[in-house]
């Protein structure tokens, strides 16, 4: 079942996410941009936590969770160790929802709009992987630029 191999790939990704953030030798650093980057490792990391209890936690295993997109990137400073809790926070929300996902559901449309339009849970879970997959690098990225 594709859900089942999705739940691996996120998970992983999301382990990773910490690892990168507690590479980080300065949090400080965690918060800074470097040249034409825009966005800090830090705003990356609670962009993807607000996405992800966006789409898997209010829209699929509805928590109730109301996203401020916003201010995942407008925050600054938030600590390490609370990020990484966030972090944690959201894989059993992932596993949860996948979990209860029938191979039916996964080729029905998703219950929002996605790219502008009705795509399925099929389409939608796999770019939101890649989406994460895509800030992860950005992360890395600036790691290595702001810590040589």
């Amino acid at each position: 079942m594709l859900n089942n191999v999705l739940a691996n790939f996120y998970e992983r990704d999301f382990r990773k996410l910490i690892e990168e953030l507690n590479l980080f030798k300065n949090e400080s650093n965690i918060w800074k941009t470097q040249g034409s980057i825009k966005n800090s490792a830090g705003n990356l990391a609670l962009h993807l936590i607000g996405g992800t209890n966006h789409f898997f936690g209010a829209t699929l295993a509805r928590t109730g969770y109301i996203r401020k997109r916003d201010e995942e990137f407008a925050r600054k400073g938030v600590p390490r160790q609370v990020l990484v809790a966030e972090i944690e926070g959201v894989i059993p929300i992932v596993k949860a929802a996948l979990s209860d996902l029938t191979d039916a559901q996964m080729s029905s449309p998703f219950p929002i709009m996605f790219d502008d339009a009705n795509n399925s849970h099929e389409y939608v879970l796999v770019r939101l992987l890649a989406h994460v997959s895509y800030h992860l690098g950005q992360i890395n990225y600036l790691r290595r630029i702001l810590e040589p």
